[in-house]
């Protein structure tokens, strides 16, 4: 019977789908701005020891509803991304299930920062550690998780070389009036409350994209307003996360970001992520290197409608991360049987 290298009878296994011979697994922790520890799994080649050399790395993250991130085997990340040489981390930020409700409970509401600060303190290991460096690190995150990098896109543009953005939640004044959205009020809050928008404003990509990082309206004009209302929005005090040192807006560059959703997303509307880019166009292409977009016809929440649509989506982001990234392009496969 066929065992493994400590010793296990094999019952049964998946197939291969890329070479893991080389690839290790680490587990590291962060320190949070609070205090708290935030651990994460590294995954990439390498028979141990640090390396001297940054390493193209992208990182996984999500934080929301209780859902825990847990280590398994991904085929798509192998083969897509770890076979050609980049580093995956996945990062259990509060918001999930990793350690109980208590995990989640903290990151709820108006604690929904902490998640935030857990996925950038994340970010800042991975560099103190000499694993990558910020031209180097990208992140992705999808639903809940690209709210997670939409902050990341506008509160901490230095850290990211790359960003993308899957299916995400992004303006959060309206999210619970389109599709699912309204069921969602006990995780962050109702934007219709003013005590609620209160914290909800501090963390919706869109207005912090709009308002705070273009100086352009929070919301776009309407022919309904009064003259002078685009005026008095562009007064409203600036975001106090993202005060620079001398106490005036911190001078803004969006990294190189990659957005997908689907038209037929019956949770998270396209309508997010539509928007989010149109106001990307709006801003000077110094501040906005490069923005692309792609939104399938079909596919629902999961943006594709089966594996070779799944296999496409995937493709894209790695591909664009590594151009990104500078990783060097991957071979073509070689027909099985066939000879080096």
């Amino acid at each position: 019977a066929k065992r493994d290298e400590a010793g296990a009878r094999v019952l049964w296994e998946l197939p291969h789908m890329f070479d893991s011979s080389q690839v290790r697994v680490d587990q590291f922790e962060a320190t949070s701005k609070d205090g708290t520890k935030v651990p994460y799994f590294l995954v990439r080649k390498g028979a141990g020891g640090s390396s001297l050399e940054a390493t193209p790395t992208l990182l996984y993250g999500y934080g929301g509803f209780r859902i825990s991130l847990q280590p398994g085997y991904t085929a798509t990340v192998g083969a897509g991304w770890i076979e050609r040489g980049g580093a995956y981390a996945v990062a259990n930020i509060r918001g999930g299930g990793e350690f109980g409700p208590g995990w989640h409970q903290s990151a709820l509401r108006s604690d929904r920062a902490r998640a935030y600060e857990d996925f950038e303190a994340v970010a800042e290991d991975l560099i103190a550690r000499q694993i990558t460096e910020p031209g180097m690190l990208a992140c992705r995150g999808g639903s809940n998780g690209g709210l997670l990098v939409g902050n990341m896109l506008t509160r901490r543009p230095d850290l990211w070389g790359a960003v993308v953005c899957a299916v995400p939640l992004l303006d959060m004044k309206r999210y619970t009036k389109l599709l699912a959205g309204a069921s969602w009020m006990a995780e962050y809050g109702d934007p219709d409350k003013p005590e609620d928008w209160a914290f909800l404003r501090r963390h919706s990509p869109y207005q912090i994209l709009r308002h705070d990082r273009l100086g352009l309206p929070e919301t776009p004009p309407s022919s309904s307003d009064p003259p002078d209302a685009a005026a008095n929005k562009k007064k409203e005090k600036p975001n106090p996360d993202l005060i620079g040192p001398d106490g005036s807006p911190e001078k803004w560059k969006c990294p190189r970001v990659l957005f997908t959703t689907s038209t037929r997303d019956d949770r998270v509307h396209p309508g997010h992520a539509r928007k989010m880019v149109a106001a990307l166009r709006e801003a000077e292409k110094a501040s906005v290197p490069e923005v692309l977009y792609w939104e399938n016809l079909e596919g629902g929440h999961g943006g594709a409608a089966d594996n070779k649509q799944r296999a496409y989506m995937w493709a894209l982001s790695f591909e664009f991360v590594a151009r990104a990234l500078g990783l060097p392009p991957s071979e073509p496969a070689k027909p099985p049987g066939s000879e080096s």
